[in-house]
């Protein structure tokens, strides 16, 4: 598997946090709080589910996972603040809009918990609200990475099909695609929402409109699998370009099957398992990795699917 990694690490004196609060090596009572802006129905999350418990059963510590049902940002700002009021001694959490969830991280800083950021947000940002560390895809840069692939498959115009447009992070990705392939983003980008056949629905009207598209370029799970039953339903699988960041069960089938091209991945499991890790042995030891941490992007294609698809939606 080909790996494309654009380092943003910043170096240990940034990130580099106070003793003070480090316990004395025999905390048996660690506890912390994965904070996801995920809603229920979005699958690819089992997956950080998997990585927070397994570390927390490897590590002996107390996890605990949160999100808000329908990925309301402003719920989950609330859920923020009240695990740090319920006394954990960290969180982990997305940073899925800076705006909105920097104030509960910085108050839960403040208050004494120790925070890692994780999937979303950037090792900048992470910085500025008081974080140890960050640990995920740089989202601009993987973008990038998959349009300069694309351009030098031919591709020139393409569909972005955001089903979590609120977030930056998902413009990210669409922008920093444009930007490889050296066009404009533009109207390409298209919010599809996350109910299914409303997807599926908005990609085969734009691909009606637009039939001379190139590539679609999708961002996960929940925008892959509508997509692949449009293009399955209007002829165009196989024929049209196809990309999509994150894995799972169906973009696995698709890329087997020669339809999607390459998926990104941005390795989940290690964005929940390495957090409760260095967490753990921050408060019993004193240690703390000086640099953030890219768990991805890495391109999987139809050559590199044994591992895949082994703990795909598990895993990977």
């Amino acid at each position: 598997m080909k790996t494309v990694i654009k380092s943003l690490a910043i170096g240990a004196a940034l990130f580099a946090a106070p003793l003070t609060a480090v316990a004395d090596g025999h905390s048996d009572n660690l506890k912390y709080v994965l904070v996801s802006h995920a809603p229920d129905s979005d699958s690819w999350w089992n997956t950080i589910k998997n990585g927070i418990a397994l570390a927390g059963d490897q590590m002996g510590v107390e996890v605990e996972y949160r999100n808000p049902p329908t990925g309301d940002l402003g719920d989950m700002a609330r859920i923020i603040e009240q695990a740090a009021a319920s006394g954990p001694n960290g969180i982990i959490t997305t940073l899925a809009d800076y705006d909105v969830l920097k104030g509960p991280i910085m108050d839960a800083v403040a208050s004494g918990v120790d925070v890692i950021i994780m999937n979303s947000g950037t090792p900048d940002q992470a910085r500025e609200v008081g974080a140890l560390m960050y640990v995920g895809q740089p989202e601009y840069d993987a973008g990038l990475a998959a349009g300069l692939r694309a351009k030098g498959d031919g591709v020139g115009s393409f569909l972005c099909v955001n089903h979590y447009i609120s977030s930056p992070s998902s413009t990210d990705r669409c922008q920093g695609f444009a930007d490889g392939l050296g066009i404009e983003l533009g109207n390409q980008m298209i919010d599809s929402g996350q109910d299914p056949a409303e997807i599926k629905n908005r990609v085969l009207a734009y691909l009606t409109a637009n039939p001379e598209t190139d590539a679609v370029l999708t961002l996960g799970p929940t925008s892959a699998d509508p997509t692949l039953l449009a293009l399955d339903e209007n002829g165009m699988a196989g024929d049209i370009y196809f990309g999509t960041f994150d894995l799972g069960a169906e973009i696995v089938n698709g890329i087997k099957a020669g339809v999607i091209s390459w998926g990104i991945d941005q390795q989940p499991f290690l964005q929940a398992y390495l957090p409760v890790v260095v967490m753990a042995n921050y408060h019993r030891y004193g240690v703390l990795p000086g640099n953030n941490i890219n768990s991805g992007p890495g391109f999987v294609t139809a050559s590199g699917l044994e591992m895949v698809e082994k703990f795909a939606g598990e895993y990977r």
